[in-house]
């Protein structure tokens, strides 16, 4: 199997060596590591990966040769095993079923429960309506359905309403060099200019030239600064989770964005605005910005455009501790409210379409925070949104 995985990853076009191999060989042999699959994951891409432009096709080489295999932790406490959790067959029920089905009562019976259910559950649950399990209707595991619960033990959202995700997700940069499709986006985006002749005088006036040189008799060369747009754009980027059907037009809008606007800065966040941004969604636990200083380093004069679907439980929004991944000390709409305070010019561009935002509740609390400049990612939407923002 690790030949395989050494022949993969060269065919992959993986600059990896022989003697990085081995190197990875001896680690095994001298036990550097416990024999889980995460901690393997994490010393053969040590081993084995010297350039981060590689990371997403080792990912895939490694998804592929080692598929299927499983890991076990007994370690920690309350660590919920794998095999409780494996997907046997998914639940699908009719929308009557559905509407039979009653969430727990809000955010702290939700979180009580849980805690109930860690003490008190000694085995695998399947398709039930209260265990921790797979295929049922409880408000905790993988692969059921409930109005709002703790998604566990599930590869990626499919009903776009858990309350909290217990498990670590990753996420990917968006590319800012994406070319196709960016052209209409470039136009819109233009609606948002404001120039002005700023810098070392490096381009050539011809009319100034011109008029100079005819009353001197010799040429008489002069310069300006180049003609810049000075609109400053601050962008924040919702990434992951449902924001994953979105990614292509979000790197479109990326990548127009950074050619249009000279004076750019961005961030990524998960849902909701809270307590720290970051640049780098390879190290976004590692590498955390805290939004304060972000607020407090670029000034009020910047247009500030959101992007993000707006769809996650309201809690997210309303409570300290609801962020979906960890325990926001405070509620998201109050960093958001934060935000507004400072920037006048502010916009959230949608990329989810119009006509759903009404059967979605964060979408319109959302969306009314920002007092109904929330605009959709299309081209009209973009049209609209620099419209606002210009006034």
């Amino acid at each position: 199997m690790f030949v395989d995985f050494f022949y993969e990853l060269k065919k992959a076009s993986i600059p990896v060596t022989l003697k990085e191999y081995l190197t990875l060989l001896e680690a095994l042999d001298r036990d550097v590591v416990d024999r889980h699959v995460d901690q393997f994951y994490y010393l053969s891409r040590s081993a084995l990966v010297k350039d981060e432009r590689h990371l997403d096709r080792f990912d895939q080489v490694f998804g592929h040769v080692f598929k299927g295999l499983e890991a076990f932790e007994g370690d920690e406490a309350h660590e919920i095993p794998e095999d409780w959790l494996r997907r046997l067959n998914e639940k699908f029920l009719t929308d009557e079923e559905k509407a039979m089905i009653e969430s727990l009562g809000g955010w702290d019976k939700l979180m009580e429960e849980l805690q109930k259910r860690l003490e008190e559950q000694e085995k695998r649950h399947e398709g039930g309506s209260k265990w921790i399990g797979t295929a049922g209707t409880s408000p905790f595991g993988a692969y059921g359905y409930n109005p709002e619960g703790v998604r566990i033990g599930q590869k990626e959202g499919r009903h776009g309403r858990a309350v909290k995700v217990w498990d670590k997700r990753e996420y990917r940069n968006l590319d800012d060099t994406v070319e196709l499709g960016t052209r209409n986006i470039k136009v819109a985006l233009r609606r948002l200019r404001k120039f002005a002749r700023e810098g070392a005088p490096e381009e050539l006036d011809l009319d100034d030239t011109i008029r100079s040189t005819a009353n001197k008799g010799y040429l008489d060369i002069k310069l300006v600064p180049e003609r810049r747009n000075t609109v400053k754009v601050l962008l924040f980027f919702d990434v992951g989770g449902s924001m994953d059907g979105h990614i292509r037009i979000c790197e479109e809008l990326f990548s127009a964005a950074r050619t249009e606007f000279k004076h750019m800065e961005y961030f990524y966040f998960h849902n909701c605005l809270y307590e720290f941004v970051w640049k780098n969604n390879r190290r976004r636990h590692a590498e955390r910005i805290d939004t304060w200083n972000v607020l407090h380093t670029y000034p009020s004069d910047y247009k500030v455009i959101f992007v993000g679907d707006a769809s996650m439980s309201p809690y997210e929004i309303t409570y300290p501790g609801g962020s979906v991944e960890h325990m926001n000390a405070e509620p998201g709409a109050l960093w958001l409210q934060r935000t507004l305070d400072i920037y006048e010019n502010m916009v959230w561009l949608n990329p989810s379409p119009e006509r759903y935002w009404d059967y979605t509740p964060s979408t319109q609390m959302i969306n009314q925070l920002f007092s109904n400049r929330m605009f959709p990612l299309t081209l009209g939407g973009i049209d609209s949104a620099m419209r606002e923002l210009v006034r």
